[in-house]
């Protein structure tokens, strides 16, 4: 795209400054931040005295406990590191609006037509490194004409090429070859790749001067193009060990060879395809307060005040067309502390009518101590509403019928009881596809999951009560006995309906079906009971006969 400026901002310290910024004042001496990597611990950032030491990232940990013996070691927390790198994205868009993160140490930013309220490239450089130098970050900046160059300048910028030696590499060279050898370049025979000149980068050797991809990019290793590591070590196999080397070749061949993904990060870097800067969408927030010229402390103020907001947020949440699972409401006490209570719902919402009785519920448990100088509703968790679905007239009509017959008082009734007792007590039971008798239904929480209208009918009849299998005193036969005992009770049998052969699940070991092949009957007795009996034919178990169910 002619015109177009990219900056690229690199921080290779994040771990170990965003850990030195959280304990500010308390660390000292070398720092390593450690990441697990399978079974091992390997370190990923380091802080500067820690490389003063030779320590490098990618090193393992016990090596650099060996080598330094004031090793400071935490583990890495990837989602600070994330929220961190999501601040340092925010603090980015004030040089241009169009910021997004990049890997995870990252930030790419759209800098067309900005540069010069900074004055100029230089001074959006200069002001990037006094800001990250007050914050006590390390970073490395490039502005070039394409994302994948200002990535690539930004963290090769100036480096050579390391050599690549594996089993595949040949030592010694034939007499023909070695006779021509002499005039050969020396990088090309292996050494390293000269430095990247420092005009062909800019006066700072950080910015690639417009039209000037080809002078920058040349130099430097094949990596830089945002390539896997198998890919960089197959094609330092062949000798393209250069960017350069892969622009004077035919890409048919290299397609072929490498895929697709090289000619593409190819083209990406050299601005034959557009890759464009595409910023974090902001976050979705719902939250009102109320702050009070005197204290209040009576619940009957707090409530009056939370009938003033609630309908402010539920306005808020209805024009997103979002619906509230998690209500929080904060009350901040004239003493500096503050008291929250938690209201779930068991489905999305946005009616004041429903969310206020929830609340009213629970506000005793707020404590007013010296009284209350502000109320704050959050919605901490929200959904959609509805999802729209483009239909003709008919659908329409039939979609306006349903929701006018829609039964919300369930929902009510589990969102009450959940208010008292929590919504994850509250359970209900989905069909599951299963032909073993107690692995028919699933327990679900009822908040998260939705009524079952049609429960699938059982081949045969199941009994109301199923408990675990409980033996049987009867002769080991697989004919139904005329008597049997059971729970130290002597049973006749009137009339007995069966036999329903199941199988265990052969693809798991349940130790409830070691018993092997079951024969299942339904038992009448003289006494008036209806039990579900079964014969176990026997496997890893014995034979015999138990009692799995009672009906009703």
């Amino acid at each position: 795209m002619p015109g177009r400026r990219i900056l690229s901002l690199w921080f290779p310290y994040l771990g170990a400054e965003r850990v030195l910024r959280t304990h500010r004042g308390t660390l000292s001496g070398p720092l390593a931040v450690f990441d697990a990597v399978g079974t091992a611990r390997v370190i990923s950032s380091l802080n500067a005295e820690a490389r003063a030491q030779g320590l490098s990232s990618g090193q393992p940990l016990r090596d650099a406990q060996a080598m330094c013996a004031a090793l400071v070691i935490r583990e890495r927390n990837r989602p600070a590191e994330r929220a961190f790198l999501s601040a340092l994205r925010r603090w980015a868009g004030r040089f241009s609006p169009w910021v997004a993160e990049q890997g995870e140490d990252g930030l790419i930013v759209d800098l067309t037509g900005a540069a010069h309220l900074f004055g100029g490239e230089e001074g959006v450089m200069h002001a990037v490194e006094e800001d990250c130098a007050a914050s006590g970050l390390s970073v490395r900046i490039a502005i070039a004409d394409t994302v994948g160059a200002a990535w690539a300048v930004a963290r090769y910028g100036g480096q050579g090429v390391q050599h690549v030696r594996s089993g595949d590499a040949i030592d010694q060279e034939a007499r023909a070859t070695r006779s021509r050898a002499v005039r050969r370049r020396h990088w090309t025979r292996g050494g390293s790749a000269p430095q990247v000149p420092a005009k062909a980068l800019g006066g700072s050797g950080r910015i690639v001067p417009p039209g000037q991809l080809f002078a920058a990019l040349s130099p430097l290793p094949v990596a830089a193009l945002r390539i896997p590591p198998d890919m960089v070590e197959q094609l330092g196999r062949l000798g393209l060990r250069r960017i350069g080397d892969l622009l004077g070749q035919p890409r048919a061949p290299l397609a072929r060879r490498f895929g697709t993904e090289l000619v593409l990060r190819l083209d990406q870097a050299m601005g034959g395809t557009a890759e464009p800067v595409s910023p974090a969408r902001a976050p979705l927030h719902f939250a009102v307060r109320m702050s009070f010229p005197d204290p209040i402390g009576i619940q009957d103020d707090i409530m009056a005040a939370l009938d003033r907001i609630l309908p402010r947020l539920c306005d808020h949440l209805a024009r997103a067309e979002r619906g509230v699972r998690t209500l929080r409401i904060e009350a901040f006490r004239v003493d500096q502390s503050a008291q929250s209570i938690t209201v779930g719902l068991a489905r999305p919402d946005c009616d004041v009518a429903r969310l206020r009785p929830l609340v009213e519920m629970k506000i005793d448990e707020i404590d007013a101590g010296y009284g209350i100088d502000m109320i704050r509703a959050e919605a901490i968790a929200t959904e959609p509403l509805s999802t729209r679905v483009m239909v003709g007239h008919l659908g329409a009509g039939r979609a306006a019928r349903d929701r006018l017959e829609a039964n919300t008082g369930l929902d009510d009734l589990i969102g009450r009881i959940g208010a008292r007792v929590g919504l994850e007590a509250i359970t209900r039971f989905h069909p599951a596809s299963s032909h073993i008798p107690e692995k028919t239904a699933l327990t679900l929480a009822a908040a998260w999951s939705e009524p079952v209208k049609d429960w699938p009918e059982p081949p045969l009849e199941r009994p109301l009560l199923i408990w675990r299998p409980e033996p049987v005193q009867a002769p080991d036969a697989p004919q139904m006995p005329a008597q049997f005992r059971w729970r130290r009770t002597d049973w006749d049998t009137c009339a007995a309906r069966g036999p329903e052969r199941l199988s265990p699940e052969w693809w798991l070991d349940d130790p409830n079906w070691r018993s092997g092949v079951r024969d299942y009957w339904v038992v009448t007795t003289g006494q008036g009971e209806r039990l579900w009996l079964f014969y176990a034919h026997g496997a890893a178990m014995s034979s015999g006969w138990f009692c799995h169910g009672r009906f009703a």
